[in-house]
């Protein structure tokens, strides 16, 4: 997937949107501020995540602009709130909720490209991304307890279910910082390069996921998101309808007849 010509950019926010040959690349941009997220910036990502299936984007890139992917929630945000309980419960619902529901409900591969420090927020982001790819000297950690909160932005969901839930609950409570390769070891992403490589791994699997057909990625990640939590009986069911609806696709239909004419398939 060639991926090096003038992209198209749109920024004044606090996230800086760029599409090129069909990626989106989402970076938060507050790097004076670490890249602490904000409402705002929860929900300029959530819409641009929202408008990419219009755009016929078949990836998403999340990322931090300058030397950090991002510090988690604004703690300056929020010493100036004094939200009662039900704003509180609609201001996360409508802000981070909505952000990591976004990332699994993509009809798309979202990688994270983290380049710097991802704690609190950004840990759990990262955690929802399908693919995620660390420079080694970057810092994760479920900081929340730290600041008398609970892990949110799917923390509780998304988390162990990637590193499993005695991991997940020992990182909560304990809300200490790790580093990339213990994140790889754990599975929380995908793999710890050095620094100059970080576009080249990012790429590398861009390049893989433009050679596969967009129609099945949808397929596939929405059978991994609907059986998230459902019970076995409830969840080979859901497998075995998605599965259906992929045997009557134009992907399975050129995959099964370049196979048989032995050649590599051509998908849309």
């Amino acid at each position: 997937m060639p991926r090096h010509t003038t992209p198209l950019a749109v920024t004044g926010g606090m996230v800086t949107v760029t599409t090129e040959h069909r990626v989106r690349t989402i970076a938060f941009d507050r790097p004076a501020q670490r890249n602490a997220m904000t409402a705002e910036m929860a929900r300029e990502v959530v819409a641009a995540l929202s408008s990419a299936a219009e755009d016929d984007v078949r990836a998403a890139v999340l990322t931090g602009e300058g030397d950090v992917f991002s510090a988690g929630g604004d703690l300056q945000a929020m010493a100036d709130r004094d939200d009662t309980p039900a704003e509180a419960l609609d201001r996360v619902e409508g802000t981070l909720t909505a952000l990591v529901e976004a990332i699994l409900g993509a009809p798309f591969p979202v990688v994270a490209r983290v380049n710097g420090d991802a704690v609190g927020a950004a840990t759990n982001l990262v955690a929802a991304c399908d693919f995620a790819f660390a420079v080694e000297d970057a810092r994760f950690g479920e900081v929340f307890v730290n600041v008398g909160l609970i892990p949110d932005c799917g923390g509780t969901v998304v988390l162990p279910a990637t590193v499993g839930y005695r991991t997940a609950k020992e990182l909560a409570m304990t809300g200490r910082l790790f580093d990339a390769t213990e994140a790889a070891e754990l599975g929380l992403i995908t793999s710890a390069v050095p620094g100059d490589g970080l576009d080249d791994e990012v790429d590398d699997v861009l390049d893989t996921l433009g050679e596969k057909p967009t129609e099945t990625l949808a397929l596939t990640k929405r059978a991994f998101r609907e059986n998230l939590g459902r019970p076995l009986g409830e969840a080979l069911e859901r497998e075995a309808y998605l599965q259906a609806i992929a045997y009557g696709t134009d992907a399975h239909e050129e995959g099964v007849r370049a196979f048989l004419e032995d050649r590599r398939p051509e998908f849309e």
